[in-house]
């Protein structure tokens, strides 16, 4: 069928992560323990395909035509009217309706940082918390008498039917490097498809500025993230990857793979090294290894901190920035970052 809303896809690369049990922003556990899906998890059969998958779905409505139906990935979903209490399940969801210029009713929080990423925190002053982005408080939702839910599989896809018997419930596959595809269906379930495309397009030409500052040779790009026990480089599937790809910037070392991250011990720091170095902590630095291994003589080592071009960024901005709001301020402290 012919769809109306206008989508410019990305190259289909189907490359599964070698790191299997890798989530967009926290550990991921076993099946049986979380009410997410661990087929769209990194190392998942799904995860690869995630951004092909997800720009096929959406709606054969005209633009700002209700009602309307919804493919998504759980099925179809028939929205009677245009969405005005619309609950968000993951900070990607939140970036996008208030991209799109609607304030949420109700919303999760994350165990990052900041429960809700800083950027938007003046934006949701007074909207209701409705449990974590893993552990949802269904009463909650449902004394919101929402009219729309927005959320993911990788998130809560077993707590799908509870959620539809709420409201009409719209799920992408999974959050993280799909977050343009995410935000396209986003908008065709608020029926603000001409106002997302838009936002896209803008985006694309402030990414396509940044790269085009570099005339010459491009300094290549390290992605650093402290976590829990886990010490991470960042890939071409993820947020940040995504933007430095549009921007192209070229990746340190062996870091532009088709993988969501590639995990090092602190004896392979050297890996870390870059011409520009961004680091961040999910969660508290001392809690993460951030604190100790910026103490270790290998970091003070690298090319990148030596010469100054070393920078700590905001976690809940670069890796829970998971929309076009996200991912222009992303643009934006890059394009400074590299004016130094």
């Amino acid at each position: 069928m012919k769809r109306t809303l206008a989508r410019r896809l990305a190259p289909v690369v189907v490359v599964l992560a070698a790191t299997v049990g890798i989530s967009a922003c926290s550990d991921s556990t076993d099946d049986a323990k979380t009410p997410g899906n661990t087929a769209v998890a990194t190392g998942g059969e799904r995860f690869g395909t995630a951004d092909v998958e997800t720009a096929k779905l959406g709606t054969d409505a005209a633009p700002g035509v209700f009602p309307r139906t919804i493919r998504h990935a759980r099925g179809v979903t028939e929205i009677p009217k245009k969405p005005e209490r619309v609950v968000v399940l993951d900070s990607g969801e939140l970036d996008s309706v208030l991209t799109l210029g609607i304030k949420p009713v109700g919303l999760v929080v994350t165990d990052g940082a900041s429960p809700i990423p800083t950027y938007l925190a003046d934006k949701v002053q007074g909207v209701e918390t409705v449990g974590k982005n893993t552990s949802l408080n269904l009463e909650a939702i449902a004394r919101l008498k929402p009219d729309l839910i927005l959320g993911s599989q990788l998130r809560v896809d077993k707590q799908y039917d509870q959620l539809s018997a709420i409201a009409p419930t719209v799920f992408s596959i999974r959050p993280g490097f799909p977050w343009k595809e995410n935000f396209r269906l986003i908008g065709a379930a608020l029926g603000e498809e001409t106002k997302a495309v838009g936002a896209l397009n803008t985006y694309a030409d402030n990414a396509r500025a940044l790269g085009a500052k570099f005339t010459g040779q491009k300094p290549t790009i390290s992605l650093v993230r402290f976590m829990p026990n886990r010490l991470r480089l960042y890939g071409n599937k993820s947020l940040i990857g995504v933007i430095l790809q549009d921007a192209g910037l070229p990746r340190a070392g062996n870091q532009g793979v088709d993988e969501l991250a590639t995990e090092i011990s602190l004896e392979n720091l050297a890996q870390a090294d870059g011409d520009y170095i961004f680091y961040s902590s999910y969660g508290k630095p001392e809690n993460t290894g951030e604190t100790a291994a910026l103490a270790n003589p290998a970091w003070s080592q690298l090319s990148g901190v030596q010469k100054g071009k070393a920078f700590r960024v905001d976690d809940d901005v670069w890796y829970l920035g998971l929309g076009p709001t996200g991912a222009n301020l992303i643009v934006k402290q890059l394009g400074e970052y590299l004016a130094k």
